[in-house]
Parts: structure tokens; C-alpha cells; sequence
């Protein structure tokens, strides 16, 4: 299949229809899953029955073109929603183009985080591809005379079985496109055994671009008399730059220019951090323009911020009581009538984390303006998950209307959620404005790591009073971390029920006394989310606390933790302030024994309850997140010098309807990879409000030498809703590392990163 990016042609609306055959039939349909209308655009490229979004069209050589309006960066989904079309469409993979989307609010959420392209988009794609094959259906039976029920679309043909005839799509094109859009309830769908595409491994449209080179990132976007820029930001967030000196600066061989941005007005947001950007004729001499500038930065609120003092303040506040989001029983009464002994606690910290994509952010805007050097119009070509927010903070940023900012989605080098939030795109625009050329602005890998949008720091307090079997009477939990939402909100300190929803309030054991709390924290950086949010440190908590239980009572973790997790159920959470990823519990419900099935199955395929010697160890966790339900186990051989390293890692994954099980496989193994950095490196540290790190040298991600050396990954078969999958294997991969260490060693870890933990045994 031959797949365009083709970043100097963005799919506008009339752009898109001017672009094909005259004669085309193009069909839409509303971005609502409810809805199956859809309209046949003339022609002429007019419409008069809804303004619809755009999904694909035919010409009349029988070429299939399908707009895909997800950003690709690695996890295939540029490939797999078009799938849907194409198997409803019964189109020849080989005759399908796709084309990016342009940023644009008629093609619904174009954010492409929280795990959830597929699960609001699968419906919209299959009901594209269905009401497209019906027209060609009908347009066939029209030119033959027979019933429409009797002809059927079979790879890029209709076909009527009584007479052996059929006919290609582009020759229905004509005919097709005169006819009224199919009703709701005409639509029908393929059977699971009848799909293609749909379940099958089919490799990923820009693969062959990838690996030759060829494919265009964010970093690669040219335009023609581009400069180049880099930009000199203030250590502590708020900072304002009082004195710059770039004599030197401008003495650099093919520096062009230097230019003071303005820092932000109010909460940060997306804004541009404000700073000194030099801007050259190649990224080199931006580089070392700005290692030539000589600055002085004022004092900010955050000056004072000590990553290690801060680490004290929020355990100390975990422990103490905090806001209730939710109860069962009266566990002040339980943990009053327990024995002190029976009574077990403990206190689990994860630092800041920082994105560290291997493609730093990057993105090239050209401002058009007027004579008064007023802006007008922005083009910018730009790694980015969420296109629109790009497109919103380009037109703050400028002053400009949406409908003059037009933004590109190139291929995007990782992501992790740090390329949804579009500062770095914001800065091209303004300094492309400023000199009225082409800008790209690069963020250096140091820029990347001290100034993230980081995940946050969070410290989570377990306490739980048990029986004589160690079964919990008595459980509480309180949560602490400065919000996503300090972001957005100026002082804002309390956590959002959607954060603490994140694996802590839908905490899915059987406990007959439950408190769930949480506790107050500032922010003094920028905090956004990582991929898996608030389930990293919650997981940590949730999945390690079981553990501890179950070898404090001399049982067998896994025995133990089926045990908690009780009767397979539905959770109930009624009254429970539980967003459950914007979807309602009818359509998800959190089904226990889903969840409970994956902790059997990875069990099985550890070969679980194996004697291992000292030094050697398994570790399982299970978490629900992002609708899905994932199990892990791992295995670690730490020796006595406290070395680790882990021979192998089981996942299972239910997570519904599965799209491109390759893909899913490799998200399972990339999840392993990514859970394996953060756990045993991953640490972001600041003292007098700068950040310590700068690169990979002193924020580490896993090397080939710590790495997990085998990942085995089964995927739950299912026809349920589906679910996410990108970010449902990171969170219980640290508590299963933990516990493992702690099988093994004696160990317990509950501070992350592993690596700051004495782990040497006798």
C-alpha cells in the first residue's frame, strides 16, 4: 500500500476534494459513534445535507484514499483505524492511500493520548466503510436490475452471485454518488469471521519509510529560507530574564539574529516559557549561539524548591488525614478494635519523570503578515499529538482566528504524552512572525529533560489492620502529589477526581473497611501527563501493598492476591466519583473477573509456585487501567553484590477487540521497556528550583545490559468494547519488579528508583 504523508500539501476540506478525480465519490460521517448519517459530496465539491467530516473517497480508477487523523509515534494507530474502513469498505489494501489530516475540530478529538483512538474512533471508521460499501452495493444493482441484497462487495469488486457478474469500484463511482445516503438501520457489519484486515497483523504504512530514512518527522520539516532556532529558558520556572549580552552570540558563524520572547502572563498552560532564541542558518550555529549568550534571570516563587526537602513534606503529609473520596464500613473502628500487631504500614515515593522521547519536541511555523508586521495567517508542520491544541495556542499566541492557523501533523519520534502540549510549535510561530521567515525550532535533548511538562512527584501511605489469615479488616490509602491541573489553574494544589480515578479510588479488592484519601501538594514545576498518568504511582502503591500483606503472613502472594481480589464481580463504585475514562460503567463496567483471568493466566505461563533459589525471585501484579485489564509477572536474579537483572517478563492483555495484534505485541513489550526505565532509573531532581539533569548521562533509560533479556506476551481473544492498550502495560510492571526483588532478596522497595536501593543480600 503506498501511504503519503506529504507535509507540504495539508488535507484542507476543499484542498482534499480539489485534489481528486473529478467524478469522485467521497463519503463522511459524523465524528459521533451514534450516528451512522452520511452524505455524498458532489461533484463540485458542495454539500447540502450536513457538514460532515471527511473519512475517504473513491475515484474513478477504483484508488481508495482514507483520511487518518491520529498522530504516528510507533504505536501504529496512523494504520489501524483506517483498517476499519477499509475491511467495512471491502476495499484491496494494496489500492488504499492514506492521507494526514490537518488539525480541524470536524474530525472530533484528534488528541492522540489516554489510550483511546480506537475506542472512540473504531465505531466511527466501521460506519464509514459500511455506508460507503452499501452505495457501491446499490449502484451495482441499479446498472445490473436486481436486488441490492443480492449483490455483495468482495476486494475492491461487487459481485452477484446468481449471474457470476461483477463490476470494479471505480466504475460504480458515477452511479454511486447520485444515490440518497443509507439510513441508520440499512448499515449492516462484518461478522468477526468475515473481517480482512481487522485482527490480522498487518504491518504498519510507514514502516519502509521509516527504516530507510525516507519518512518525515518533526524534526525533518523544512521550508523553503527556513531559519533555524534554538532558545535560552530560565532554570526555575517563572524566572524573568533581567540582562541578556549576545555580543558574542551574534558573533557566531551563521547566527542570523536574537531575540528576546516574552515570558508567559498568568498560569503557564501551553504558553511559551519566554526566554532568548537565537535564531541561524542551521541548528549547529543556533547551538552555539546560545552557549555564547551571557543572561541573568530574576528571582521566581520556585527558587526555593528542593526535591528532597519536598520528598519530606509529602510523605509527611500522606500520613497525616487528608480529603475522603471514598469509604466503606467504619475503618477508624477497625483499626481502633485491631492488636497492634496486626496492624502493617507503609509509605511508597515516586520522584518527577521526565518524557525524554528520542525525538525531542520540534516543529517549523511560517507566519504570514501584513505590512504592519501583523500577523494574518500560520502554517506550521509540527510533531504533535493533539493537533488542535497547537492550533489554539498558535492563534493566542499570534491573536489570529482558528481558521487562519492551519497545522501539519508530521511523524512524531515517541511521544509519551509530552508532544499533546504545544509550547514548542507556539514559539516557532511567534519567532516566525518576529522575522517574518520560516522558523524551526529544535529542543535540544537538555532542553527536553529541564523543561518537561513532568510527570509528577506522588507519595501514597498504606495502612491496613489484618485477620489471623492476614487478610485486611481494615484498609486505608491517601494519595499526595501536586495536579496536573496546577498547569491550568493558578494555585492549585488538590488532586482531581479523574487523577485519584486512576487506579485509587477503583481499588478492586474485597475490604470490608476501605478509606480512600488524599492529600495537598504545590507545584514549582510544569506538571503534564506521561504515558500511563496517575496509574504509575497508584500501581506502585496499590500492587505492592498485597505483597507485603501476603509474605508478612507467610502465604503465597499469588494465592493471596486472587484471594483479595474476591468473587468475579462487577465493581461496585456507586457514589464514587469515577470518571472511568469519560465512558459510562453500562458500556465498562470494571469487571473483576476479566482482571482476576490475566493474573490466572500470567501465573500459568510463569510456571508460577517453581522453587527458586536465594537471589531469585518472581514478582505479579495486576492492574486495570484505561478500560483494559493487564497481569504481569517477573522474574529477577539479583546477586550478592545487589546486582540485578531480569531474565524474562510475562504480560497478558485483555483489552477487547484487538485491531492489529502486532502492534498490540509490540505496545506490550514497549511498555515493558518503558515501566523497566522509570523503575529502575527514572528520577528528576531540583535544587534551588533548577533541575539537575540534562541528558541521558544523568537521566537514565534501560540499556541493553538491564533490560528485561525476554518478553513473552499472550492477548486475551475477545469481541468486547475496546479498550486501550498503549499504556495499560507500565503500571504494574514496577510493583511486579518490586516484589519480585523483594521474593528474591528480603528486599522491600518502595522508594523508585531501584537503582537508589541497596539490593546486596547474605
Amino acid at each position: 500500500m503506498g501511504s503519503s504523508l506529504n507535509i507540504g500539501a495539508p488535507v484542507t476540506r476543499r484542498g482534499f476534494l480539489a485534489s481528486l478525480a473529478a467524478g469522485s465519490l467521497v463519503l463522511a460521517a459524523r465524528v459521533s459513534p451514534a450516528s451512522t448519517l452520511l452524505a455524498v459530496v458532489g461533484q463540485d465539491g458542495s454539500d447540502t445535507a450536513f457538514e460532515p467530516n471527511l473519512w475517504l473517497s473513491i475515484d474513478p480508477s477504483g484508488a481508495v484514499t482514507i483520511v487518518t487523523h491520529r498522530s504516528e509515534m510507533g504505536t501504529g494507530i496512523r494504520t489501524s483505524l483506517p483498517m476499519v474502513v477499509a475491511d467495512e469498505l471491502e476495499a484491496d489494501w494494496a489500492r488504499v492511500t492514506l492521507r494526514q489530516a490537518i488539525g480541524d475540530a470536524r474530525y472530533g478529538d484528534q488528541n492522540t493520548d489516554g489510550s483511546r483512538s480506537v475506542r472512540q474512533f473504531y465505531e466511527v471508521m466501521r460506519v464509514a466503510g459500511a455506508a460507503a460499501r452499501t452505495l457501491l452495493e446499490r449502484a451495482a444493482a441499479e446498472i445490473w436490475g436486481v436486488d441490492a441484497a443480492e449483490c455483495k462487495a468482495r476486494l475492491h469488486e461487487v459481485h452477484h452471485a446468481a449471474t457470476g457478474r461483477s463490476i470494479g469500484f471505480g466504475e460504480l463511482v458515477a452511479r454511486a454518488r447520485t444515490l440518497e445516503a443509507p439510513a441508520e438501520g440499512e448499515l449492516t457489519f462484518k461478522t468477526p469471521a468475515e473481517r480482512r484486515y481487522v485482527g490480522q497483523p498487518v504491518p504498519i504504512v510507514d514502516l519502509a519509510d521509516m527504516v530507510t530514512g525516507r519518512a518525515t518527522f518533526g524534526i525533518d520539516a523544512r521550508r523553503e529560507g527556513q531559519l533555524f532556532a534554538v532558545v535560552a529558558r530560565s532554570p526555575v520556572l517563572g524566572a524573568p530574564l533581567k540582562s541578556v549580552d549576545d555580543t558574542a552570540a551574534r558573533e557566531v558563524a551563521g547566527v542570523v539574529d536574537v531575540l528576546t520572547i516574552p515570558g508567559y502572563e498568568g498560569v503557564h498552560g501551553f504558553q511559551p516559557l519566554g526566554g532568548v532564541a537565537v535564531l541561524a542558518n542551521s541548528t549547529w550555529a543556533a547551538i552555539a549561539g546560545r552557549k555564547a549568550l551571557k543572561l541573568e534571570w530574576g528571582e521566581s516563587d520556585n527558587d526555593s524548591y528542593d526535591s528532597e526537602a519536598f520528598e519530606r513534606e509529602m510523605v509527611a503529609t500522606s500520613r497525616r488525614a487528608g480529603t475522603s473520596w471514598r469509604t466503606a464500613g467504619d475503618t477508624a473502628a477497625a483499626f481502633e478494635a485491631a492488636d497492634e500487631g496486626s496492624v502493617h504500614e507503609a509509605d511508597y515515593y515516586v520522584p518527577l519523570l521526565a518524557h525524554a522521547s528520542m525525538e525531542p519536541p520540534a516543529a517549523v511555523a511560517e507566519v504570514t503578515v501584513d505590512e504592519d508586521g501583523k500577523a494574518i495567517r500560520c502554517e506550521a508542520w509540527a510533531a504533535t499529538q493533539n493537533p488542535q491544541a497547537a492550533q489554539e495556542q498558535v492563534a493566542a499566541t499570534l491573536g489570529l482566528e482558528l481558521a487562519d492557523v492551519i497545522v501539519n501533523v508530521t511523524l512524531l519520534g515517541g511521544g509519551f504524552g509530552r508532544k499533546s502540549k504545544p509550547d514548542y510549535v507556539a514559539e516557532a510561530a511567534w519567532l516566525s512572525r518576529a522575522t517574518r521567515r520560516p522558523v524551526h525550532v529544535t529542543w535540544t535533548r537538555e532542553d527536553d529533560i529541564r523543561h518537561d511538562y513532568y510527570h509528577t512527584v506522588a507519595a501514597v501511605h498504606m495502612r491496613a489492620a489484618v485477620d489471623e489469615r492476614g487478610m485486611p479488616t481494615a484498609w486505608l490509602q491517601r494519595s499526595v502529589f501536586p495536579p496536573i491541573f496546577s498547569t491550568f489553574a493558578p494555585g492549585m494544589t488538590s488532586p482531581s477526581d479523574f487523577e485519584l480515578a486512576l487506579g485509587f479510588t477503583d481499588v478492586p479488592y474485597v475490604l470490608p473497611n476501605l478509606t480512600v484519601e488524599s492529600g495537598d501538594a504545590p507545584a514549582h514545576v510544569r506538571i503534564g501527563w506521561l504515558r500511563s498518568v496517575a496509574h504509575i504511582y497508584h500501581a506502585l502503591a496499590v500492587c505492592s501493598f498485597p505483597d507485603e500483606l501476603a509474605r508478612r503472613a507467610g502465604r503465597d502472594p499469588y494465592e493471596y492476591l486472587m484471594e483479595l481480589l474476591g468473587e468475579d464481580r462487577l465493581l461496585d463504585l456507586e457514589g464514587v466519583q469515577y470518571p472511568n475514562q469519560g465512558e459510562s460503567l453500562e458500556r465498562y463496567p470494571f469487571d473483576v473477573g476479566r482482571l482476576k483471568a490475566v493474573t490466572k493466566r500470567v501465573a500459568q505461563m510463569a510456571g508460577w509456585g517453581r522453587e527458586l533459589p536465594k537471589g531469585k525471585g518472581l514478582g505479579i501484579a495486576c492492574h486495570r487501567s484505561f478500560l483494559s485489564y493487564y497481569a504481569t509477572v517477573v522474574e529477577v536474579d539479583v546477586d550478592r553484590r545487589g546486582a540485578l537483572t531480569i531474565p524474562k517478563v510475562w504480560s497478558v492483555l485483555d483489552a477487547g477487540l484487538i485491531l492489529n495484534p502486532d502492534r498490540v505485541r509490540a505496545q506490550m513489550e514497549g511498555a515493558t521497556a518503558f515501566g523497566a526505565s522509570l523503575a529502575l532509573h527514572g528520577e528528576i531532581t531540583a535544587v534551588d528550583g533548577a533541575i539537575q539533569q540534562s541528558n541521558f548521562h544523568d537521566y537514565k533509560v534501560a540499556r541493553m545490559y538491564d533490560s528485561p533479556r525476554a518478553i513473552e506476551c499472550e492477548i486475551v481473544s475477545s469481541e468486547a468494547l475496546p479498550g486501550g492498550v498503549g499504556e495499560t502495560g507500565v503500571p504494574p510492571f514496577a510493583p511486579a519488579l518490586c516484589n519480585a526483588i523483594a521474593a528474591a532478596t528480603g528486599v522491600r522497595v518502595r522508594r523508585l528508583p531501584i537503582s537508589k536501593t541497596d539490593l546486596r543480600w547474605s
